[in-house]
């Protein structure tokens, strides 16, 4: 069987392959084959830590919403089971928002759950 180089439209794979492994050190950007690998491991990392991402912000939330409700007196835990008891449906993103944006209206909020987890 005959060999088929590819010619132009695969020195433009390869181009394009190299232009996303710019960055990298030593061969992984400037050997095909390496950088290759290099681009694999760098999609696959990058899917992984997407999902992550989301994990990460999570517990940064409730962080933040811990050490706004400690000063008053009552843990993260209780604070969340108050709010639900007194039918305050706001998510962890927004709480620690208020949290750190608007200390007077949080306050209330943890007022409102201390009084409905008692």
């Amino acid at each position: 069987m005959t060999r088929i180089k590819g010619g132009y439209a695969g020195s433009r794979r390869h181009k394009k392959l190299l232009d996303q492994t710019k960055g990298m050190r030593g061969t992984k950007s400037k050997v095909y084959r390496r950088a290759h690998e290099a681009w694999l491991k760098k999609e696959s990392y990058a899917f992984r830590h997407r999902r992550e991402r989301k994990g990460d912000f999570r517990r940064l939330w409730i962080v933040r919403i811990n050490a706004a409700v400690r000063p008053s007196g009552i843990s993260y835990s209780r604070f969340m089971s108050g709010l639900k008891a007194a039918g305050i449906e706001l998510d962890r993103k927004v709480l620690a928002d208020l949290a750190v944006r608007d200390s007077v209206g949080f306050n209330v909020l943890v007022e409102v759950a201390k009084g409905a987890a008692a």
